[in-house]
């Protein structure tokens, strides 16, 4: 194991409203008992999309020992999660907050606004930039 960056969940501030699972594309977290939890630190790149998600706060990197980061559990995740749909958990909306686009329709970033976690895709992008 080697020392690098990787998402640490305070449960004690996770409201388990899994916001921050579908920004982890590479799996690495997922609920476990109502709580966001990195159930295989292996697929944790450490890039943080999920950070900005979190309505609590209970998201942020850490640099400690962990197994190197795996492309290839990567990939077959990728491939598995693919076969069984989305896995968000129930009531979790992944869309543009000002069209309402989904992930399949446009790329989607996650954001804040006003204090809230959201995401907007990027054909609202520049409207959000410019004003």
């Amino acid at each position: 194991m080697n020392k690098r960056k990787i998402v640490k969940i305070d449960q004690d501030l996770c409201n388990g409203c899994g916001k921050c699972v579908s920004p982890c594309a590479e799996g690495a977290i997922e609920l476990v008992d109502g709580k966001a939890t990195v159930r295989r630190e292996e697929l944790c790149d450490g890039a943080g999309f999920c950070l900005g998600t979190c309505p609590t706060g209970a998201l942020s990197i850490e640099e400690r020992e962990a197994p190197d980061f795996d492309h290839q559990a990567v990939e077959e995740h990728l491939k598995n999660r693919e076969k069984k749909g989305t896995g968000l958990p129930p009531g979790v909306e992944i869309k543009c907050h000002r069209c309402g686009a989904e992930d399949h329709q446009q790329a989607l970033i996650p954001m804040r606004l006003n204090g809230e976690s959201t995401w907007t895709c990027t054909r609202c992008l520049p409207a959000l930039i410019h004003g």
